[in-house]
């Protein structure tokens, strides 16, 4: 099933898209997910409405629709327009509070022209959206500005009408109030916008990585396409400076490859004929011909973005507080406002106005939009921030259980080790045969075999040993491969072809007779001891199916104080699950054998070059397989993400606490209401960008 986007406008907060997102749920519309933080809409193919009928429901609530994003950057948004449009309204009647009262600014007439634009303007903006979530049975934040602003626009008219050409006018005038209430909400949601747009900076940068020009070649010629025109089977050409246009595999030439911006491995490397290239990477030296294996939505860097996207679709626990709040905020604060008019007016004999004016103060300087944001925005900035690190973390609640990990369990072949074997002894039975005899034998028979460990021995024996004439191969999968050479059948396999073999790996015979035995080794990945002195603070375990002498070896070089050998998929669920029950629990691995684990784990992790159902089966993937050097900085970052969204939390609990009550003594004008409404916003959303920059070690 595909996944269908659309591109909303006219969500003044975020309470808009819990909104759009119950109305659609009643609808029967399944698997939706509203972002205000990047104006779209997500669902599955798969519902009973066409796209064209649930766009139709979202116009009915007051939204619009955009086939393709805009570029907000080079012209105006509309709510640019709405706010100087209002600004330069609202400047004259503002300073109408400090000139004498013989100034024409002073003349209700003037400064009900002035005030009627702005307020026209919050009717359109904040009226529509306030009247759409009223529709659907739960109000928003827009409720609070359009009733606040109104109530002040309406009383100044009352008293203007009631007391004409009479010195008592002035006192029922407050039409600054109104047009300062709408000029300030606006300015707080254009920096707001401009401010959430730096926390999908990330989603944006790798956007811009597919938005390149690629050179095909047909037939002998060569025609520029953009990313979206590549075929499957096309044939690309890549220089130096370029970057590779999709994922392909090197048909001709070979260059220098900086993979970083994918997999955050800062060192270059070579790629040559018949290597697999990534999309977005950057050719550094060299010059190319690749055959397009990937396209579109299939290629690794789209993926990375779909994954970037959804985000914020699977919510931390620790978001539900602030939903919850959120929820039920605007009713809340609707009945403090009448509360409050009705104990200052009736019950503490405070004069109607004043008291009207406290009320107005509520409704403006309540904020539940700060709660809504606390989370989506630290999730979006710290997921991003991993994915260009080259760490893939499925959704904001992975974030909440990497914070809370104690314990990581290893796999080892693959994932402490780089599954590239060496011969690290031989022992030569037969005095007959030189060293150099038995390394051409082995070489010679593994060159036929498909096995890793074959083809890791051949890659380590090439430079050392000469090819053999050889006939009649013959391979047990898993056992043995043997061939004749020179007239004599030599076999090369594992324990299972002789006994009395604890101490080596491979046994090599002529004919039945033990020749040599081999011991191989698997070597430690790059910088892995620097990687676990950072993973101090974690309780670590190697859990592995190999024998007890090399994982207590790697488990010795690495620190590792627990470890569990020859362990099979059943036995290593039953160790995870032990390991969960007595705290949370990370499970490293890539292969089809870690699979099962993997998901039994509060957190699995796997490796960018791991089996498909590894991959499936983890909440994180580590791009760079050539190091864990990503696992410290994985950890760190879903640790400050999570101190991030605490901070952004507390903000906005604390921020409400404090000023509702401070408009309901009369501490606070609704103009001030108004301005402090509009920055707290941003506060949360400047706090969750600061992690974009933030040291984490």
């Amino acid at each position: 099933m595909s996944k269908v986007r659309i591109n909303i406008t006219g969500m003044t907060c975020a309470n808009c898209a819990k909104n759009i997102k119950a109305y659609l749920e009643n609808k029967n519309i399944k698997n939706i997910d509203v972002s205000f933080t990047r104006g779209e809409i997500s669902y599955l193919d798969n519902q009973k409405l066409n796209k064209n009928e649930i766009i139709n429901l979202i116009t009915e609530l007051g939204y619009s629709v955009q086939e393709f994003k805009k570029d907000e950057e080079k012209s105006l948004s509309k709510i640019e327009y709405y706010f100087y449009i209002s600004l330069i309204f609202t400047i004259p009647l503002f300073i109408n509070m400090f000139l004498p009262k013989n100034n024409i600014l002073h003349n209700p007439l003037i400064q009900f022209i002035l005030c009627t634009p702005v307020y026209i303007i919050g009717l359109l903006y904040f009226g529509k959206s306030a009247y759409g979530s009223l529709k659907i049975g739960i109000p928003n934040m827009d409720v609070l500005i359009f009733l606040g602003s109104s109530s002040a626009f309406f009383y100044s008219i009352y008293g203007w009408f009631l007391f004409q050409g009479t010195a008592i006018t002035q006192k029922y005038l407050f039409f600054e109030t109104a047009a300062t209430i709408i000029t300030l909400v606006l300015l707080g949601n254009l920096i707001e916008k401009r401010s959430i747009r730096k926390t999908t900076t990330s989603i944006n940068e790798l956007s811009q990585i597919q938005a390149i020009k690629a050179i095909r070649e047909i037939d002998g010629k060569i025609e520029e396409i953009s990313f979206k025109e590549i075929k499957i089977n096309d044939v690309l050409i890549v220089n130096t400076g370029d970057s590779i246009p999709t994922d392909g595999v090197i048909i001709s030439g070979n260059c220098v490859l900086d993979e970083s911006m994918i997999t955050g491995e800062s060192t270059q490397i070579i790629k040559t004929y018949n290597e697999d290239v990534i999309g977005g990477t950057v050719i550094k030296d060299g010059s190319i011909k690749i055959k397009a294996k990937k396209i579109g939505k299939e290629t690794l860097l789209s993926q990375i973005i779909e994954l970037v996207k959804d985000a914020e679709k699977r919510k931390p626990n620790i978001q539900k507080i602030g939903d919850k709040i959120s929820s039920i905020f605007v009713p809340f604060v609707l009945i403090v406002s009448i509360v409050n008019f009705i104990v200052s007016h009736y019950i503490l004999l405070i004069d109607f106005q004043d008291s009207l004016l406290r009320s107005i103060a509520v409704l403006v300087i309540s904020c539940p939009c700060a709660m809504g944001l606390a989370t989506p925005t630290a999730v979006i900035v710290g997921i991003g921030r991993a994915a260009k690190k080259g760490i893939l973390i499925k959704g904001g609640e992975t974030i909440e259980r990497i914070a809370s990990i104690k314990n990581i369990a290893f796999d080892k072949t693959g994932t402490l080790t780089t599954g590239e074997f060496i011969i690290s002894k031989i022992n030569i039975i037969d005095k007959n045969y030189t060293e150099q005899d038995i390394n051409n034998i082995i070489y010679n028979l593994e060159l036929h075999s498909s096995h890793p460990i074959a083809k890791s021995l051949c890659k380590n024996l090439s430079r050392k040993s000469n090819r053999l004439e050889i006939k009649e191969v013959k391979e047990r999968k898993g056992v043995s491969i043997s061939a004749k050479i020179s007239g004599q059948q030599y076999t090369i396999g594992s324990s299972r072809i002789i006994k009395n073999n604890k101490d080596f790996d491979l046994f090599l015979l002529n004919e039945k007779n033990h020749i040599a035995s081999i011991k191989i080794k698997d070597q430690l990945k790059y910088n892995l001891k620097d990687t676990f002195k950072k993973l101090k603070q974690y309780k670590t375990i190697l859990l592995s199916g190999d024998k007890e002498e090399k994982c207590k070896n790697v488990a010795k070089e690495l620190n590792i104080k627990h470890f569990f050998s020859e362990q099979l998929p059943n036995e290593k669920i039953k160790v995870i699950n032990s390991l969960v029950n007595k705290s949370p629990t990370a499970m490293i691995g890539d292969g089809i054998n870690d699979a099962p684990s993997l998901k039994e784990a509060t957190v699995g992790i796997s490796l960018g070059n791991a089996t498909q159902i590894a991959i499936q089966s983890s909440d994180v993937i580590l791009l760079n397989n050539k190091n864990l050097d990503q696992l410290p900085e994985l950890l760190q970052i879903a640790k400050h993400t999570l101190l991030t969204i605490k901070q952004n939390l507390f903000w906005a609990l604390s921020y409400n606490i404090i000023a509702i009550p401070l408009a309901i003594c009369g501490l606070l004008n609704p103009m001030w209401g108004a301005l402090f409404m509009a920055f707290s916003d941003i506060i949360v959303i400047g706090n969750s960008i600061r992690l974009r920059f933030k040291k984490i070690f």
